[in-house]
């Protein structure tokens, strides 16, 4: 049951990433999701602030294709998520080949410890994406 698991969360980060290589980057930093149909940021829109998730989808698609100074300075957090993307799909695509207990090593790590940095992260990448916004200087 596990592995089968496993493969499933490989599958499901295999899409995302691949979903990223499809999707030619923004230049203005933020827009890259309406290339999948999806609408512009009404938040973006009614503000003209960005919201805490706008460059995300243009940060995946710079980091799948190795621009790691473009993914960091578009979204920092947007890097930080695709790198996780891609260590999930290994892990879980290592579990699910091998069925090796990964997991055990999994649950002696305390998420809460993480839970703080990850969200102090998520507001500093966020203030970083409004300064670009406000100084008009967004996008690679």
């Amino acid at each position: 049951m596990w592995r089968m698991a496993a493969v499933l969360i490989a599958a499901a980060c295999l899409a995302v990433l691949m979903t990223a290589i499809l999707l030619e980057p923004s230049r203005q930093g933020v827009g890259t999701h309406t290339r999948l149909g999806l609408a512009h940021c009404e938040f973006l829109a009614r503000t003209s602030l960005p919201c805490p998730t706008c460059g995300m989808t243009t940060s995946f698609a710079h980091f799948v294709r190795g621009n790691l100074l473009a993914s960091l300075y578009v979204q920092p957090m947007g890097t930080v998520l695709a790198l996780g993307t891609a260590v999930a799909f290994w892990v879980a695509l290592y579990i699910g080949v091998t069925g090796q207990p990964v997991l055990r090593l999994l649950r002696q790590i305390d998420g809460v410890y993480y839970v703080i940095p990850l969200v102090t992260m998520a507001l500093l990448a966020w203030g970083w994406k409004m300064l670009l916004q406000i100084r008009g200087v967004d996008g690679w």
